[in-house]
């Protein structure tokens, strides 16, 4: 398969992926259903407790206005709590509330039990081509993080909500 087609099926094959799973747990998650922005936000907060709006919009490449949208939007609906910077008074630092850790957890949980039990009725061939595919999916989101303009300006110091979440799950290892 040419490089074309081959990023065409892969950006379709995992949002179809990710939609499944969502749309299949959906009803198994009660309370507010926070959307893909909103859940990569809760994330960086739970990663980066005490994280301002300013660097969370850094690490979710967005501008700083989109995120403070997000955070009035996870605060209405009890996921977020915002908290005045004691070194900065105009500053916030942000934290997530007791359901948005417990619903992340769930989330997590949920969403694993349903991936393995469709994994395990894969063939063995095609377990092996996932599970084969990971180390590369894993370089990809890397090379994509880091061809960024802002990773090339600050010299790569900065690594994208994927690449912590991923390096969370590995023990901190990269």
């Amino acid at each position: 398969m040419d490089p074309q087609t081959v990023a065409d099926e892969l950006m379709t094959v995992t949002t179809a992926l990710r939609r499944v799973v969502r749309r299949s747990l959906r009803d198994e998650l009660p309370g507010p259903h926070p959307r893909g922005a909103q859940i990569e936000l809760l994330r960086v907060v739970e990663q980066r407790p005490g994280i301002s709006v300013a660097a969370a919009a850094v690490q979710l490449r967005l501008a700083a206005n989109s995120v403070s949208t997000l955070v009035n939007q996870l605060v209405r609906i009890g996921m977020l709590h915002r908290e005045t910077d004691p070194d900065d008074r105009r500053a916030v630092r942000l934290r997530l509330t007791n359901a948005a850790a417990h619903r992340l957890v769930t989330w997590r949980h949920a969403r694993t039990d349903l991936v393995r039990e469709a994994f395990a009725n894969l063939s063995t061939v095609d377990q092996e081509a996932v599970a084969g595919a990971l180390r590369g999916l894993n370089a990809l989101v890397d090379g994509l993080e880091g061809s960024s303009a802002d990773d090339r300006a600050d010299g790569g110091a900065l690594h994208g909500a994927a690449t912590d979440v991923r390096r969370t799950r590995r023990g901190g290892r990269d």
